[in-house]
C-alpha cells in the first residue's frame, strides 16, 4: 500500500535559519529522517522544504495523536532539537494539521 495514501495528519515545522547554515541544518534532517521513518509510531513521510525566509519540515503521520506524540519523542527533543539549536534564529512554529477525508 501507498504509505502517501495512509497520511492522515501533518506536523509542520518551521525554523529560521541563516542561509549559510542551512547546508549543516539540512544534513541533520537527512541524518534524521530513516530513523524517523522506522522508529516513530504512525511516521508515513518527512520532507524538507525550503524557502527564501525559512526551512519548514513537513512530517506525514496516520494520525494527530501521532504526531502529538512524536514532539515528546527521544527523537525529536533529545537528537533533532539539540542539534538544530545552534542553527535556529527564533524558536521554531510547530503546528499539527488533521486531514480532511469525505
Amino acid at each position: 500500500m501507498d504509505k502517501k495514501a495512509e497520511t492522515n495528519a501533518y506536523l509542520q515545522i518551521t525554523l529560521k535559519i541563516k542561509s549559510e547554515n542551512r547546508e549543516r541544518a539540512a544534513g541533520i534532517y537527512l541524518r534524521y529522517k530513516e530513523p524517523f521513518l522506522k522508529q516513530i509510531k504512525g511516521a508515513v513521510s518527512k520532507e524538507l522544504i525550503l524557502r527564501t525566509e525559512d526551512v519548514q519540515v513537513m512530517h506525514g503521520f496516520k494520525s494527530e495523536a501521532d504526531a502529538k506524540a512524536y514532539l515528546s519523542s527521544n527523537l525529536f527533543e533529545k537528537d533533532v532539537v539539540r542539534e538544530l539549536k545552534p542553527y535556529l534564529e527564533s524558536a521554531p512554529d510547530v503546528r499539527v494539521y488533521a486531514v480532511f477525508r469525505n
